[in-house]
Order: structure tokens, then sequence, then C-alpha cells
């Protein structure tokens, strides 16, 4: 029987399930219900119906989990912002959860039984301060907030608790920003802070006084980024080295991760001076530095990455390591282009989409000894894992980082050796 969006419904919460959401039934139908934990009974509004499942909000708790924790932050719950997942669970309940969700993405996707611990990321105490970069909607009338879940409709904040303070420094949230389709606040490693002001179509965005000093940037669209006061890049360090990132420019959120995904990316790569090694979607050149500086100059590392800016970027962030080059382009377009046939190690970093059965192919064709495979949503990485196995790399190592506490989301990195037999 067709159960009518907001009508209300008790459910027993099974499981979690990727996505935020967790896993009930009713009348025989599956219900991925938000803000909800596993083992509670719930009150829930419908939210979205579709053939085969239903979407819902708990409401209201009729029987709670011991792993529930009122959410510090006022705006998070049922249709208000969209932006964390989990604020109502505990950070060790959080993690048990992300990594009960790899474990049955690797299960369902790639037939393989993995067991991870979910490890957390130094820099975020509590859960709460950790995001470096946090972009903003506006509303017709000027307004910035966060967006709620699936929907376009804006959640007007006065603050946001995971943002780190230094992007709170300059106030975003408490000025007008009409004529603006969005607003960025991004604050560095190094102390840098700048505010990123899409505009609307052509309009004019009159730049109110900031709270606290930062670089006023206007993404003008196309990989263009105009100074309106400071400079268009921010410079990030990962121990002893710089890395200039332009404007909204890819760089990991959470001020611990890029050391953090380095290392593991270092391990499990396990260059030897003389290698050839690939950093495919390179970005801004993290991993490049760090293969480049394993492999010593008398090896040599190749970095392919699409995105103009970050080209520009991971040129510079290289330059001083003459056994490093950046190609601009698709990445089996690129390694076609440039004839690349082998390399010793192949990185890759791929966006939320991942690689996809054509360049997991073209890697597995590089003949090379080791794969390591960053990723932010184990459902492709568990994917593309199954692909490389059928191409004769199979699974050997995993490791899960809490790069985003009180969200859904999560940072792996998966080692794929060659199978020698």
């Amino acid at each position: 029987m067709p159960v009518e969006p907001t009508q209300l419904i008790e459910l027993d919460v099974e499981r979690v399930a990727n996505g935020g959401w967790c896993v009930a039934r009713h009348e025989g139908r599956v219900v991925f219900v938000r803000h909800a934990l596993p083992g509670e009974r719930v009150l829930a509004e419908v939210t979205d119906e579709t053939t085969r499942f239903l979407r819902a909000d708990a409401v209201e708790i009729l029987e709670s989990s011991p792993d529930r924790v009122t959410p510090p932050c006022p705006f998070a719950g049922p249709g208000r912002c969209g932006g964390c997942d989990w604020q109502h669970a505990t950070l060790a309940a959080q993690r048990r959860y992300k990594a009960e969700i790899v474990a049955e993405q690797f299960q369902r996707l790639a037939g393989v039984e993995v067991k991870v611990d979910v490890e957390e990321v130094p820099g975020a105490p509590k859960g709460l301060g950790w995001r470096t970069r946090v972009q903003f909607a506006v509303t017709p009338d000027g307004h910035p907030g966060l967006r709620r879940h699936r929907s376009h409709e804006i959640e007007p904040v006065d603050a946001c608790l995971i943002a780190h303070p230094e992007v709170e420094r300059p106030g975003v949230e408490r000025h007008n920003w009409r004529g603006a389709s969005g607003v960025e606040a991004i604050a560095s490693s190094t102390g840098e802070r700048a505010v990123v002001v899409t505009p609307k179509g052509h309009r004019t965005v009159a730049v109110p006084e900031l709270g606290a000093d930062a670089y006023v940037l206007v993404d003008e669209g196309r990989g263009h980024v105009r100074a309106v006061r400071g400079r268009t890049a921010l410079t990030e360090r990962v121990g002893s080295r710089d890395f200039r990132v332009t404007g909204s420019g890819f760089w990991q959120i959470h001020p611990g991760t890029a050391a953090v995904l380095l290392d593991a990316v270092l391990e499990f790569a396990a260059v030897r001076p003389g290698d050839w090694a690939l950093d495919l979607y390179c970005g801004v050149g993290l991993f490049a530095a760090g293969l480049a500086e394993a492999a010593g100059p008398e090896g040599a590392v190749l970095g392919i990455e699409s995105d103009a800016r970050a080209v520009q970027d991971a040129r510079h962030n290289l330059r001083d390591l003459p056994q490093a080059r950046v190609e601009r382009g698709r990445v089996e377009d690129t390694l076609d282009r440039l004839g690349v046939e082998r390399a010793d190690v192949v990185v890759v970093d791929p966006p939320r989409t991942g690689l996809g059965r054509e360049v997991v192919g073209r890697v597995a064709g590089l003949d090379a000894s080791r794969v390591v495979y960053v990723s932010c949503d184990p459902a492709t990485l568990a994917r593309d894992v199954a692909w490389f196995a059928d191409q004769g790399y199979p699974l050997v190592d995993l490791r899960a980082f809490d790069a985003f506490p009180m969200t859904h989301h999560i940072e792996t990195v998966a080692l794929l050796v060659k199978d020698a037999t």
C-alpha cells in the first residue's frame, strides 16, 4: 500500500547503511531513515517514496540506543542543516558504524571480507572545529547558510560547529552577501585565511567589512579566480614542504588528513630509489612530492590532473624536484598520449565516482608491482577493487581514517599488489 510523504510510521532500526542512513522495514518495504541509530525504535516521517524503498527522518525516539547523545549543534536534526549525519552518536559509535559500512560495501560489491579500524585523525577535538574549508550557499536576500539534506533549500546559520575556529573568524555567516550564489571560507595550515565569493551571474557583490583579515577572492568561473584583496592562493604545509593552493582548489579539509594520508600512501607504495611512479588525479602534487622524494634524482614521477589550476599549482609545488613532472588531461587519454606502458608503482586518488572499468583496465595494464588507491567513497572503491582483482591485483591491505567526523564520509587507502601467480 503506498505511503504518503509526511506520513508518520513506527520503525525498528536494524543497521547502518552507506550515506548516513540506517535501515528499517515497514510492511515489508525497506526504509532508509536518518537521525536514527541501530537498535532504536523511532517515529519517522516519510520524506520520499520510490518503487523500491522509502526515505524517512526520525522525528521522535521511542527507544534510544546507548550510543545516542544530544547533538551539539542547534542546526542539526530532521529538516535542518544537511552537513552532518551523525551528531546524535558518540564519536566511538560513529567510527564503529563507518567500519561496518566499509566491511558491508566490500562484502557486497567486491565479495571480499575486510575488517578495518577507522583511525582517528589528529586535529578534531570532540569531532568539532576541524573543517578548514566551508562552502556557504546564499539565499536570494543575501543570507548565508548550509543546504538541507537532499534539498536546494538553505538553512541559515550563524556558526558551524565543525568549522575550524580560523574559518569562523572572518564571520562570513554574520554578513549579507546579496548578489552571490555562494561564499567559501578557508583557513590554511600556515595561518592564512581567504573568503571566495561566487557571484550570481554577472552581478556585483559588495564585500562587507570582515571580522578578521582574509584574502578576498572572486571565482569568475572556468578556472579564473580574481583577487579583490590579498593573493589568489593560500599556502598549506605538510612536514617541511609548502604547497600552493589557488582559490577553492582541492586540499584535504581536515587539518590532519594531508599528513596522515601521505604517510599511509608512502608506506603502501614502498617506493625505492630509481623507481618510476605515477600519481594519477594528482591534484596540487601532495603525493607526487612524497613519491619523488622517495624515488630520488635517479627515479621519476609523473602526475596527471585534469584541472588547469591544480596543474599550475602542482608544477609550482614540485619545481624543486626535477624528477617529477605534471601533465594536464584525462588519465586514460594522457597515458595514451604520452605512450606510458609501464610503471613500478601507481597511486590513484580519483573523485568520488571512482576510476571506472576503463581506467582500472588501463592502470592494471601498466604492470606495476603495487597500486595504491586513495578513496573517499567505500562503494566505488569496493567496486573498483573487484575489477582490479579480476585483472590480477587483489586487495592486500586497507586503512580507513575518520577525516570527516560527524558526517558519514570516510577516507580509505587500499593496497593492491600484482598477483605473481
